[in-house]
C-alpha cells in the first residue's frame, strides 16, 4: 500500500513536524520544478526548488526559491558572505548532498549546509518542497522548515 517513506518524511515524522505527502507520474521524464508544480495541481509560486551552489571559499550552500524564479548569483554571493557563488556541478550533487537532481530536498542533506530560504516562503501557510526523490513532493509550514534546516528567509532571486 502506498509509497514507501523517503529519508525526508522520517526526519520530518521524528521532529514532529507536520507534513503532506504527494507523488507524481515521473515516466514521461518531466521533472522540472514548473512541470512537477502542475503535476502535483499547486501553483508555481508555492512550490519550492532546492539549489546547491559553492562559494569562492569553497563552501557549500544551499538556495530554496520558487519553481517559477531564478536564483541571483550576486545576491546570493552577498548574503552567503562570499566573493563569488556558483552553481553545483550536476555530477558532484549526490556525493555532496546524498540527492540527485530533481530529487534534492533540504531536509536530510549529507551534512546541514547553510541555507536560504526565499523570503516569498515567509508568509506562505505552506511551501512544497522535494519529499528527497524525484516524484515525490512534501508540503509543511515553512517556519519550520526554516527552524529545522536552521536557514533563514532572505531576498534570493532575480527581479
Amino acid at each position: 500500500m502506498g509509497n514507501p517513506k523517503t529519508n525526508v518524511m522520517r526526519l520530518l515524522e521524528q521532529a514532529k513536524i507536520p507534513y503532506e505527502v504527494t507523488t507524481y507520474e515521473v515516466a514521461d521524464g518531466k521533472i522540472d520544478g514548473q512541470a512537477v508544480a502542475a503535476k502535483i495541481h499547486k501553483p508555481a509560486e508555492q512550490v519550492y526548488k532546492t539549489l546547491v551552489a559553492v562559494g569562492h571559499s569553497k563552501n557549500n550552500y544551499v538556495f530554496v526559491v520558487p519553481v517559477d524564479e531564478e536564483l541571483d548569483l550576486k545576491k546570493a554571493s552577498k548574503i552567503a558572505g562570499e566573493k563569488s557563488i556558483e552553481m553545483l556541478h550536476v555530477k558532484d550533487l549526490q556525493k555532496t548532498t546524498g540527492y540527485i537532481r530533481g530529487g534534492c530536498s533540504p531536509i536530510g542533506m549529507k551534512k546541514l549546509f547553510k541555507t536560504f530560504i526565499h523570503q516569498s516562503a515567509e508568509n506562505r501557510e505552506e511551501i512544497t518542497v522535494s519529499g528527497g526523490k524525484i516524484g515525490v513532493q512534501v508540503t509543511l509550514a515553512p517556519q519550520a522548515l526554516c527552524d529545522y534546516i536552521k536557514g533563514s528567509f532572505e531576498d534570493v532571486i532575480k527581479a
